[in-house]
């Protein structure tokens, strides 16, 4: 049910996961752990769902944040106000944005995928977090300066000390592209276009790779190579184990990336 980023674990503070598609009660084709109230599944079983992965990750769900995401680069900011919206309905989850931050311990940051890159954050020092939502807009778009200036803003922040992890999502074996996502990433990246589009022998198309397109802007904003975790696997050839929009066509379910920083119980 979990792939936990193992360099993470060595912080007792932090809370953090990432679902699969197993161990859930929604049958096909969101087939079993579909996490997305934004999927045509039965809400009950999606509630029931995150319930149990949220036990599984060891939080309460009601401490769970969720915004709208609409592939945009918009950073939210988020406290106490927001605990718990988006987490059990549909209905008051926050207003779109693709990444989400805090430093308030307690709360979980969570975002849903189907082959976009999840991109969690973490500053063992200011001790702050965030999650991303990265498709290939938000990556041409570069959400990872966004998550980065804001974290800076907000709590001080300072790039060096940030360990940024990305997560599973539709590889450049299986994510062929065509106009407009071509000239975007040609535009964005400029001479480094070639690291991220690949032309492979046999293919018509290139392929963009969102991993290595992330892993420069998370470098280029100044994230030490020691300190960004790559998962390098392909959720569309791994299909069995996570949800893959490009390889079902559309009909399945939704993953989901989730950190957050556990309260402190100072004993009396």
């Amino acid at each position: 049910m979990i792939e936990q980023i193992q360099r993470l674990l060595r912080y007792p503070e932090l809370i953090h996961g990432i679902s699969t598609r197993q161990g859930g009660v929604s049958i096909p084709p969101h087939a079993t752990l579909n996490l997305g109230f934004s999927r045509p599944d039965d809400p009950a079983a999606v509630l029931a769902n995150r319930r149990r992965f949220a036990d599984r990750v060891g939080f309460r769900l009601d401490d769970a944040i969720l915004a709208g995401q609409v592939h945009g680069t918009t950073v939210a900011v988020v406290g106490e106000l927001q605990r718990g919206r988006g987490a059990i309905d549909r209905e008051t989850t926050l207003p779109p944005a693709d990444g989400l931050v805090t430093n308030q311990p307690g709360l979980v940051l969570w975002a849903n995928f189907a082959d976009c890159t999840p991109l969690l954050f973490f500053d063992p020092v200011a001790q702050a977090v965030g999650v991303a939502h990265a498709g290939w807009q938000g990556t041409v778009n570069n959400i990872v300066q966004a998550m980065i200036t804001t974290m800076q803003a907000q709590f001080g922040s300072e790039p060096a000390n940030i360990l940024a992890a990305i997560g599973p999502a539709i590889g450049p074996c299986c994510y062929e592209v065509d106009q407009p996502v071509i000239g975007a990433v040609e535009q964005a990246f400029a001479a480094h276009s070639s690291q991220v589009l690949l032309r492979q022998l046999g293919k018509q198309r290139p392929h963009f790779d969102l991993w290595a397109a992330n892993a420069h802007w998370l470098e280029q904003a100044g994230i030490q190579s020691a300190n960004l975790i790559r998962m390098n696997m392909c959720t569309a050839c791994h299909h069995d184990r996570f949800f893959s929009h490009r390889h079902e066509r559309g009909a399945t379910g939704r993953f989901a990336a989730v950190i957050g920083l556990r309260e402190v119980h100072h004993a009396v």
